[in-house]
């Protein structure tokens, strides 16, 4: 008599849920709802315009920090940078307009000023940091105090203001743009969306995780560290030019008090976004994310009274220690 064997299927463990991949996008979601039932005008067109368009400069500048993160630095004169950016595009275009005239040339000439201040001061942070082998976190908090310093100096204490009728003709740049979308917005995405190909599609990308994993591995694959390295800081200097080039026509000044804190909040967006504060890991998406998770904060804090707006700097602190606990959590459990 034979017996009946019964095998049943292998049952599969049910997957794991990521965290730290949906977490950001569950933050975002719980944000928005939260803003709308808090305010009725959250949701309005002029009110998510504006907070895309205020979030535009930190998510310009936290793409190019995410590579900086992602390979192993740190950059914590972005803010600085930006002030003294504007500062000098202010000077350039207002000393070349009796020669010029008022028109789109000079405003190409201002923009181009920023692209190679940011590219320059972008290259001496990565310079000292490779080639004199002196720590990021050391360097660009030198930095952050000389740029501070040079456009409280430039601006001797005060305010550098854009000529009025200069200011009027870059003005569209920031508030204009194309089908209701204004020009910082679309310059956001255009940055977002070539920094996620870079990131995941080229050996650059890969080189930048690479090096922030293990430099050493790094140098053994022939990679060239320092180059790729000294990329990252001056791809984020070009970046924060560029930030700096949407931001100028907005107010039309730049004084010691531009950019202030620009550095807590790009680091935040970055590490919120899963980026790895340690490198060897980036999310250019996930950046994209965390800029708006900020911005949608600060924007209930200035739509509601349920906790005061001045509080805004301490809860980014806050978060930013949060994501680095859940961080080294996550590696324990690995």
């Amino acid at each position: 008599m034979s017996t009946a064997e019964t095998t049943s299927a292998p049952t599969q463990a049910p997957r794991k849920i990521n965290i730290q991949v949906l977490g950001p996008i569950i933050a975002l979601v719980v944000l928005v709802i939260v803003g709308a039932l808090m305010n009725s005008n959250f949701l309005s067109y002029a009110n998510v315009t504006n907070v895309l368009a205020r979030s535009a400069f930190i998510g310009i500048i936290a793409v190019g920090m995410t590579f900086v993160i992602t390979a192993g630095g740190l950059d914590l004169s972005v803010g600085s940078m930006a002030a003294f950016i504007a500062g000098l595009m202010i000077l350039v275009m207002n000393y070349l307009l009796p020669s010029m005239g008022n028109g789109v040339p000079i405003i190409l000439v201002g923009m181009l000023a920023a692209l190679v201040a940011g590219l320059a001061a972008g290259f001496l942070n990565g310079f000292l940091i490779t080639n004199m082998r002196i720590e990021a976190f050391i360097v660009t908090l030198g930095t952050m105090g000389i740029y501070r310093s040079l456009v409280t100096w430039l601006a001797d204490g005060g305010t550098l203001s854009l000529d009025f009728g200069l200011r009027q003709t870059y003005r569209p740049v920031y508030y204009e743009g194309i089908l209701g979308i204004s020009w910082p917005i679309i310059i956001f995405a255009l940055v977002a969306i070539a920094g996620e190909i870079v990131m995941r599609k080229t050996a650059f990308g890969r080189y930048c995780a690479a090096i922030g994993s293990n430099d050493q591995v790094a140098r053994y694959s022939s990679v060239d560290v320092g180059r790729v390295r000294i990329l990252t800081y001056i791809l984020l200097g070009v970046l924060v030019g560029v930030a700096t080039i949407m931001y100028v026509p907005r107010l039309g000044s730049a004084s010691s008090s531009t950019g202030v804190l620009w550095e807590l909040e790009a680091i935040a967006a970055v590490i919120i976004g899963g980026t790895m504060l340690k490198g060897g890991f980036g999310r250019v998406w996930g950046t994209v994310v965390g800029v708006l998770i900020l911005s949608l904060i600060g924007n209930i804090l200035n739509l509601t009274d349920f906790v005061s707006p001045y509080l805004n700097g301490a809860i980014q602190g806050v978060i930013i220690i949060l994501a680095v606990i859940l961080q080294r959590g996550r590696k324990a459990e690995g």
